[in-house]
């Protein structure tokens, strides 16, 4: 799971600072409203990658996810945006227990 959320995070620092320079092209909004909610945005999806393997880290995660969606009342392309993650960290964390389990279950089994 934790390669899974940590690339969807990776992902997520990315985009969110090209949608930051596409952004700042619109002259409803301000250069530091856009850097706030994008950089607090870049940052917090960085720090989580070094928390993946921390109690809590899926629902900080979330709250992240969920912050992005808020942010969308400053910046309003990160409403869609943060629906996206949303999704991206939902598939994250399903699939990649998954795989964690299929990974544990051949784990146990013996060699043949």
């Amino acid at each position: 799971m934790r390669t899974l959320c940590a690339s969807t995070l990776i992902g997520e620092f990315f985009v969110i600072g090209f949608a930051g320079l596409v952004a700042m092209k619109n002259p409803d909004l301000t250069q530091a409203a856009v850097w706030t909610v994008c950089g607090v945005a870049m940052l917090l999806s960085v720090l989580l990658c070094g928390m993946l393997s921390r109690p809590g880290a899926v629902q900080i995660g979330w709250a992240l996810q969920i912050g992005l969606i808020a942010s969308g009342f400053v910046v309003p392309t990160m409403f869609f945006l943060g629906v996206v993650f949303a999704a991206l960290w939902w598939c994250s964390v399903h699939y990649g227990r998954k795989v964690d389990t299929l990974k544990a279950r051949r784990a146990a089994q013996p060699e043949a």
